[in-house]
């Protein structure tokens, strides 16, 4: 008795910490983003509500996916962001089609697409990036004023709302099936 009690407090402990390690891997992570989401880095998008939906933070990565040679990515300086204009201001270029851009700064961050026509039709973004999560105020802006929203974070990002069944999917690898059993017999 003794040492099958034993046992069942060694499993229940191990399970706990891993629950709590993969809670705070979460937190910890950056996120990755799709820009646009499923409908990508097109025309057929207002990138300015796109993202004021989310919060980013300092290591997170926009992924801008578009059909090569039909779009490109410029991240650019505030004022060509305005006048779309990507003759000056270019602080980089991306044009792979599958691009990814690290958010390795705490700033504002501006996009457009410099093909004719695009960023004046849309395809153009502004985005501030902070040092973590804890302030959920929103400040996204296409006018580049500080627009704080009242809404609460999106379910996608925050720390405290991951998927549950993914979760426990990817710990049921780790942990033998009958000890998962024995935490239940353990309290129920």
């Amino acid at each position: 008795m003794g040492v099958t009690f034993f046992c069942k407090s060694c499993t229940l402990l191990l399970s706990i910490l891993i629950l709590l390690c993969s809670f705070l891997l979460n937190c910890v992570m950056a996120s990755v983003y799709a820009v646009g989401d499923e409908d990508e880095w097109s025309s057929q998008t207002n990138y300015a509500t796109w993202a004021e939906t989310y919060n980013f933070s300092l290591g997170d990565v926009l992924v801008f996916k578009y059909v090569k040679g039909q779009h490109n990515v410029y991240e650019v300086k505030e004022e060509t962001f305005r006048s779309c204009n990507g003759s000056s201001g270019v602080l980089a270029k991306y044009e792979s089609g599958e691009d990814q851009v690290v958010l390795n700064k705490v700033k504002r961050y501006w996009f457009i697409c410099n093909i004719a026509g695009h960023c004046l039709g849309g395809m153009r973004f502004g985005i501030e990036v902070k040092e973590d999560y804890s302030n959920n105020n929103v400040t996204n802006s296409m006018d580049g004023v500080l627009n704080p929203q009242i809404q609460p974070t999106s379910l996608e990002n925050s720390c405290t709302s991951y998927n549950i069944y993914q979760r426990w999917r990817v710990i049921g690898k780790f942990i033998p099936f009958g000890a998962g059993l024995s935490l239940f017999n353990l309290y129920f």
